[in-house]
């Protein structure tokens, strides 16, 4: 039942390079609902895995794998009308990796070995890689480059951080399965002194994947020249395959009662993720690539709560489920803005609101989640990191917190009110499709339910999931 939800993505992406393109189509939205239906069952039921050394149901990843099947679900529906309008070329490689990639995407999510995990998240950058060379222009080839050569390199160091975790196994003789679940619960008969290199390691290497300052620089590149439903994809989902790792090894961390060491460092990354996606955004001339730095920013506050840890760390985990609903609404609605206006520049796009108002309503709406207005999640989780941030007396980093926030808005306020509301001379045209709407209508709704009301069993997830770090209510 548990690698089913892999196995599934997997043989129709194989399918869908041997299909027509009007055939692979509807494919992705059959394989999405499929997925989705799978991993509520998998929610309600909990089943054992077949393979149970190498794969685990585990809080926080039940958490990812629900956010990724229903962000592909929705994603697929957008996609079907976006590859009518863009009229991609090789069409069925484009579907057939948007399968391929939403496998690998779930057999991280359900991964509870340390090397499954790594393979699963270097197949991520194998079976994403294509998506981004999409439009076969020399830009999109030097962001397919950036991104698998930088991303490996990443992901080689944190094979070397495993390689080190088993390291202070064999040193403090822990007779377990080299698995994070077994690893949490022997923490305290690990070597303290291999602990650390490893997670240092570790977190280089997912950081780098996470878009994580200063390892980001793939990350702009590539969200702006992937289409927009890969770039939903890589935004909303990737960055959390990437954050997985570096959560799982924390709370090996924090359970061997080297949580202040961790928390430090993450808090340090997080900062410096922030600040560079502030200096960034002020003076940024695209809107994918202002998007992309808004992701680079999200990912720093997302590691700065888990760093801070408690009441803060819980914070965490609604800005990871949030910023995974909104922003993938924003990259489906720049999706609309670039075949409307037809190119990515800001400068010359303008009077949103008048020319495509469907479009309009979801690219504000979208602004406001990300930006931390209530009622968006994005607000209740940014305000738990910076109370929790004060209640551990971390007020260096909680004004910086504060106050690169502060910087962000005011920048990316600045762009939004150019494209929504300035007068120009530029004409768009787009037929706005029902299709190409209401997905990211349905995503900002989510993220407003989950604000006002969270079910209890994903309270109860999500208070599991942080437990080891002090975290939950």
């Amino acid at each position: 039942m548990v690698e089913i939800l892999f196995v599934i993505p997997f043989l129709t992406g194989i399918m869908a390079f041997f299909l027509n393109p009007s055939a692979g189509r509807p494919l992705l939205v059959i394989t999405g609902a499929l997925h989705l239906f799978l991993s509520v069952l998998l929610w309600m039921n909990r089943p054992e895995p077949i393979f149970s050394d190498y794969f685990a149901v585990t809080p926080e990843g039940l958490l990812s794998l629900l956010v990724i099947s229903l962000l592909f679900f929705l994603i697929s529906i957008y996609t079907t009308g976006y590859l009518a309008a863009a009229k991609i070329r090789s069409e069925k490689i484009f579907t057939g990796f948007m399968l391929l990639f939403l496998s690998t995407m779930t057999m991280v999510t359900l991964s509870d070995h340390i090397m499954v995990m790594w393979i699963a998240i270097e197949a991520t950058t194998l079976a994403s890689a294509p998506l981004i060379y999409t439009h076969r222009s020399k830009a999109s080839l030097e962001a397919t480059w950036k991104y698998v050569l930088i991303c490996s390199v990443g992901i080689a160091l944190a094979l070397l951080g495993s390689v080190l975790i088993s390291v202070a196994m064999d040193i403090g003789k822990v007779d377990a399965e080299v698995s994070f679940s077994a690893l949490t619960n022997a923490a305290g008969q690990l070597d303290p002194k291999w602990l650390k290199a490893g997670f240092v390691f570790i977190l280089v290497g997912y950081g780098t994947k996470m878009g994580l300052a200063p390892m980001h620089t793939w990350l702009p590149d590539a969200h702006s020249e992937a289409p927009s439903p890969a770039s939903a994809l890589l935004s909303g989902v990737l960055l959390n395959c990437a954050y997985l790792g570096i959560f799982k090894t924390n709370k090996i961390m924090c359970a061997a009662g080297l949580g202040t060491f961790s928390g430090t460092i993450l808090m340090v990354f997080g900062i410096a993720s922030i600040l560079a996606a502030a200096t960034f955004i002020l003076k940024q001339t695209e809107y994918k690539r202002l998007l992309a730095y808004s992701s680079i920013e999200n990912m720093g506050i997302i590691a700065f709560g888990t760093g801070v840890g408690g009441l803060a760390a819980y914070g965490a985990m609604i800005c990871l489920i949030h910023h995974s609903l909104i922003k993938s609404s924003l990259f489906l609605t720049s999706g609309n803005i670039l075949l409307g206006y037809g190119t990515r520049l800001i400068e010359k796009t303008g009077g949103l609101v008048r020319v495509m108002p469907k479009t309009f309503v979801a690219f504000f709406g979208g602004f406001a989640g990300i930006s931390g207005f209530p009622p968006f999640g994005i607000f209740i989780g940014e305000l738990l990191i910076i109370i929790g941030a004060f209640r551990s007396a971390q007020y260096v980093g909680a004004g910086f917190f504060i106050l690169s926030l502060c910087v962000i808005f005011a920048g990316f306020a600045n762009h939004v009110m150019k494209i929504s509301f300035q007068d120009t001379n530029v004409t768009a045209q787009m037929d706005e499709k029902l299709s190409m709407v209401w997905p990211q209508y349905i995503l900002l709704l989510t993220s407003l339910v989950l604000c006002i009301w969270i079910p209890d069993t994903l309270y109860q997830t999500i208070n599991k999931a942080v437990f080891f770090m002090g975290g939950g209510f």
